[in-house]
Order: structure tokens, then sequence, then C-alpha cells
């Protein structure tokens, strides 16, 4: 496990917090105050114990040049609100604007810095802007699991420079991940799905290694059903990859991994919100149909099984979850691991992309064990990649430049 907040005293230290403030933005409006929300008990204990907290994150892709539109002054504003508390903001990360702007600190305080990404050194990890960055701190604390897979300067290149400890919710992340796929209580049951096995690749590949049984939904079930001669009708699906499939599944069977695919299935004519639909067995999809959702049929017998799994990790929606009636297999399965992880029976970590919004959707978002919002960083994770944001974190002190 990285260094931790346990690990260290921050009463009258400069502290550059990496936080992830890239939070989803439509018309100017924060839509989702999600990361805001997580991130502030790190930066409350942070100021509760006398720190000076200087809040570090990118916003949005301005590829080096600054660009007014995702300027993170808004979300000074409403991290602001979040906490209940002045926040100052700077209008730089580096140079003799945030220098400034942190010599105003009293112990504390919070201050948000412009968005890195501001400079092309962040994304190039450029030593140099990552020495500037530190320039403005004594400790650095990563509370930014999301951006923990990117090897940028405000993620890596600065623990180089500064003593660099996890916030408390990248030591949750963590901890989640670790419960889950490093030392989980087994039976361990992973289900994996979406619309593309071609992004899911190494994720499918690493945990067929891992975990005792592997749930496919999703159209990725579609090209696994189509591999094994089934006619899946206009169903989305990878021709392309059927002998990948069949590959996946042979290296399943060999490491005594049972994998779990639809026996049946939602079909529908047409994509469209509340769109007739029949249900039907995974070899008698009509061929002007479409596959949208998996069955009735299949998520009860899984839900059957739940009492003999011990730990479930979740990414991607069974089926189009975000338009009626095909989010029905999602809800149904999540209601059931919810109720089943409120009783104690079961640790479900879920995460990535869609599978949050999902989630969130079915109403489970606050009655699973825990629920990542980090994307790209949790399926990295999973794929059993290692993330520089973390690596970073467990470097030997006393080679600091």
């Amino acid at each position: 496990m990285s260094r931790n907040l346990d690990h260290v005293k921050v009463a009258g230290q400069r502290v550059l917090l990496r936080a992830d403030l890239n939070v989803p933005m439509q018309g100017g409006v924060i839509s989702d105050l999600t990361r805001l929300e997580r991130l502030a008990p790190t930066i409350s204990e942070l100021s509760s114990k006398g720190a000076k907290v200087i809040v570090l994150s990118h916003f949005d892709r301005p590829k080096g040049k600054v660009v007014e539109a995702m300027s993170l002054r808004p979300i000074a504003a409403a991290l602001a609100k979040v906490l209940g508390r002045p926040v100052a903001f700077a209008a730089d990360c580096i140079g003799p604007v945030a220098l400034a702007a942190v010599d105003a600190l009293h112990d504390g305080d919070v201050l948000v810095l412009e968005n890195t990404r501001f400079h092309a050194g962040e994304e190039e990890n450029n030593p140099q802007f990552a020495a500037e960055l530190a320039k403005l701190a004594d400790l650095y604390v990563n509370d930014a699991f999301s951006a923990a897979h990117r090897a940028h300067a405000s993620t890596e290149g600065i623990t180089r420079h500064l003593p660099s400890f996890a916030g408390r919710l990248m030591q949750a992340e963590l901890h989640a991940l670790e419960t889950a796929l490093g030392h989980p209580a087994r039976p361990v049951a992973a289900i994996v799905a979406g619309s593309k096995v071609s992004t899911k690749l190494e994720l499918l590949n690493n945990l067929v290694g891992k975990v005792d049984i592997l749930v496919i939904g999703g159209a990725m079930a579609n090209t696994f059903l189509a591999a094994q001669g089934h006619d899946v009708g206009k169903s989305l699906q990878e021709k392309d990859l059927h002998k990948t499939a069949l590959a996946i599944l042979e290296e399943a069977h060999r490491k005594g991994c049972e994998i779990v695919l639809p026996h049946d299935l939602v079909v529908a004519e047409t994509f469209a919100e509340n769109a007739p639909t029949q249900v039907v067995g995974v070899d008698a999809v009509p061929p002007h149909m479409m596959a949208l959702d998996v069955g009735p049929a299949t998520v009860a017998a899984f839900i059957k099984r739940l009492p003999q799994i011990k730990t479930i990790i979740w990414n991607g929606p069974l089926g189009a979850f975000e338009t009626k009636p095909f989010d029905a297999s999602t809800n149904a399965l999540a209601d059931a691991i919810a109720k089943a992880t409120q009783e104690g029976k079961i640790v479900s970590v879920g995460g990535g992309g869609d599978t949050v919004s999902a989630l969130k959707l079915a109403g489970v978002e606050d009655r699973l064990s825990y629920l990542s919002s980090a994307g790209g960083a949790f399926l990295e994770w999973m794929e059993g990649k290692i993330l520089p944001g973390v690596e970073a974190l467990s470097k030997d002190l006393s080679n600091l430049g």
C-alpha cells in the first residue's frame, strides 16, 4: 500500500494536492458534483490539521494553450460550495502568480491553481515543469486515482521532488481494488460488458487468470455467441474477433475460469425508447432483430448463484441501459448484488465509464462496497497494468531531487 496521510504531519505545511477536477460541464454548469464531493474529505482533513491546501488539476484538453472555456475558476467556486468555505483561485499553476497566491495562504486555507494542461509540460511530463510545480509546496498528496494511469508532471514527475502520499480517496480506491483483485475472498466473479470486445481484450485476458467466474454481457456477448455459431441477427457484433473470442473461451477453460454467456436475450427491430421487444433464446434471434439486453432467465440464473460468490467486480452495463426497457437486466442484477452487499454476504466493486452511470440509474451507487468513478485508471488496474501515479507514491523518499 502507498504512503497515506496517516504517515505525515501536515500542520503548517504547504501541501500540493493533486485532485481530479475534470468534472462534466453542460452550458458552463457542472452537471455532476461527484468528483468534488469525493475530494472533500481529504481537503477538509488537511485543512483541519493546519495545512495550506493547494489544489492542482487538469481540465479537458487545451493541448498546452490557455483556453478560457477550460479554466478551473468556475470549478473552484463550485468546490467552495461543496466544502462550505472560501476557496481562493490563482490564474496560473506555476510562476509568480502561483507563488504569490501560495504566499498569501494561512494555515487551513484552500487554494485552487489554474489548469495544469494550459502548459505543454504537463502532458509531456517535463522535468522543469514538474520542478516548478514542486517549488510551491513542502509535501505532495495525490488524491486523483482517476488520473493515475498517466505519467504526467503533476501525477508522476513531481514525486521526484517532494515527499509524496496518497489522499483518502486514492487510499480508498486502492484498498477497494486490492480487496477485489489483489487478495479477494473467493469465489470471485467479474461482470464485464459493453459494446466491443476489442476495447476490453486486455481486461478479459487478465481476468480469466484471476477470477473464478466471468460473466460477459452487453453487445460483447453477441460476438462470443456468434463465434460459437449462434445467429445473432442484426445485433451489434465484431465478426473479425470471432477467433479471438474462441481463444479467450479456451484460455478460460484451461485456467479453470467459468465463462457465463447469456442463454436468452431481449431483442427488438429498432433501438428506441419503449420499442416492442421479445425475449428469445440465443439460438432463436430473428434475422431482422437485434439483441439489446440480456434476457431475464440469464439474470435470474446468475442471481441464484450469488450466495456462492464472495467477491464481485463489475465493469460495463449488461444492456443498452440508457434506453428503456433495455436497462432491465442491469437494474435487476444491480439490485440483487446491492442487497447481498448490504447483508454482508458479498464484497462488490464497480467502476469504469458507463458502469457508474448505469449503477446510479439503478439506484445502487451507495449500496455497493465501492463504486469507482476513475474510468480509464480503473480499467487499466483491472487489466493488470502498473499505474505510474500509484507506483510513484511508493518511491524511496531518500532519492528526492
